[in-house]
């Protein structure tokens, strides 16, 4: 059975990136193991977007890990989804809750975390990690 005709970008020679994430589709593929909890781990180990201060590019490790729940979320478009933040004027907390709640909405997964690793500015290198449901916040003290 072929399933890529209901995906926009899976199986078709698309290579114009999204403007924002905001115009970006992520799509999403039936779980066909929803009775089983398995860990779904993606790596971006070239992201890039913009300082909205001094607009100068921010660069980080993107690191997902996921439980489906009804929906997996497919690579290739989240591939084009992450580049569409490279013009993005954003501050890196909020840029990983922004993928977050993206990806929340796109799969509705029992579970996520997106944790963002930025490359050092002035000797400092920030590490912001959102996950759903909301972090226990006892489990951090």
């Amino acid at each position: 059975m072929d399933n890529t005709k209901k995906f926009d970008l899976l199986g078709k020679a698309i290579n114009e990136l999204p403007a924002s994430p905001s115009e970006a589709q992520l799509d999403a593929f039936p779980n066909r193991n929803k009775n089983r909890n398995y860990i779904v781990s993606f790596e971006c180990a070239d992201f890039t977007s913009l300082c909205p201060v001094t607009q100068q590019s921010d660069f980080a490790k993107i690191h997902i890990q996921y439980i489906p729940g009804e929906q997996c979320i497919e690579s290739k478009s989240l591939k084009f989804y992450l580049q569409s933040y490279r013009s993005q004027k954003m501050f890196n907390e909020d840029i990983v809750n922004q993928i977050l709640s993206d990806l929340v909405k796109a799969c509705s997964p029992k579970w996520m975390q997106v944790k963002g690793a930025f490359a050092a500015r002035g000797g400092i290198s920030l590490t912001a990690t959102a996950e759903f449901p909301d972090i226990n916040v006892e489990n951090h003290k």
